[in-house]
C-alpha cells in the first residue's frame, strides 16, 4: 500500500476525533472534490459518520473500532491515489499542514515514513534499523 495512504488514513481518523476535525474534513473533501467531484458530498457525510463512530468507540473503550476505521480510510485513499497518482502530492500536503500538526507526538511517530537504502559488496556488511539496534560481533 502507498505510504501516503497509510499515513494519511491513520492521521485522518485520529484528527477527526480531535479538535482538528473541521480542518481535516475541509481538506479531504477539497481533495476529493478535485479528483472525484461527484463523490465529494458523500465523502463529507462519511467523514461525519466516522467521527461519530470514533467518539462513541473512544467513550466505550473500543480500540478495534478505531483500527477498523483507519483501515477503511487507508483503503479509500489508496483507491483515490490509484485512480489519480498526482493526488498523492495533495494528500502529503494535507498530511503535513492539517493532519499531522494536530496529533500528539506519539501519534505523529506512528505516521512517519522511513526510507533506507544500502549496498554492500565483497565482504561488506550493512546494518540498518528504524529504531534501536544492538549488534554484538566477535
Amino acid at each position: 500500500m502507498d505510504p501516503i495512504a497509510l499515513a494519511a488514513g491513520t492521521a485522518l481518523v485520529s484528527a477527526i476525533a480531535a479538535d482538528a476535525w473541521q480542518g481535516a474534513r475541509i481538506g479531504l473533501v477539497a481533495v476529493w472534490r478535485r479528483v472525484r467531484p461527484d463523490q465529494a458530498e458523500a465523502v463529507d457525510a462519511e467523514l461525519a459518520e466516522t467521527r461519530a463512530q470514533m467518539l462513541a468507540a473512544r467513550e466505550m473503550g473500543e480500540t478495534d473500532t478505531e483500527q477498523a476505521l483507519v483501515a477503511d480510510w487507508q483503503l479509500r485513499l489508496q483507491a483515490l491515489i490509484r485512480s489519480n497518482p498526482t493526488v498523492a502530492v495533495e494528500l502529503r500536503s494535507l498530511l503535513d499542514t492539517q493532519l499531522a500538526p494536530s496529533l500528539s507526538a506519539e501519534q505523529r511517530s506512528r505516521i512517519g515514513t522511513l526510507v533506507m537504502k544500502a549496498e554492500a559488496s565483497g565482504s561488506g556488511r550493512v546494518y540498518q534499523a528504524g529504531r534501536d539496534q544492538h549488534i554484538t560481533e566477535r
